[in-house]
């Protein structure tokens, strides 16, 4: 692991991000960008938010773009807010919001020589 990002308490499910995460792991960075931008779900534009964050925290540390990898790619469960619904017989039923935590490693192929591949 070279860089990392994590967004907390992103409200979706997820078991609607995972479906996502099984078609990005193990990818390159720049094509999985490409691939995140064409699918039309919740869950990828958010994953494609935190991809970003990862690639710009490498690039702090002096890593090409074009040689990262995803390496580890989680959706954990967070917080669950509670709400109640009237249901029927004066009862009150449980609305469960869940929220996620999605955490995403990069890896590079490069090796990085202190002072010598910084810009």
């Amino acid at each position: 692991m070279i860089a990392r990002a994590e967004a907390k308490y992103i409200r979706i499910s997820p078991t609607k991000v995972r479906p996502v995460i099984a078609l990005i792991k193990k990818g390159k960075v720049i094509g999985t960008m490409a691939k995140l931008t064409l699918i039309n779900k919740k869950g990828a534009f958010l994953l494609n938010k935190v991809l970003k964050s990862a690639v710009a925290n490498a690039k702090v540390k002096g890593y090409d773009e074009s040689k990262l990898f995803i390496d580890k790619v989680v959706a954990n469960p967070g917080p669950v807010l509670k709400r109640h619904r009237a249901a029927s017989f004066g009862r009150a039923t449980m609305i469960r919001k869940r929220t996620s935590h999605i955490l995403i490693e990069l890896g590079s192929t490069e090796k990085l020589i202190k002072g010598v591949n910084k810009k």
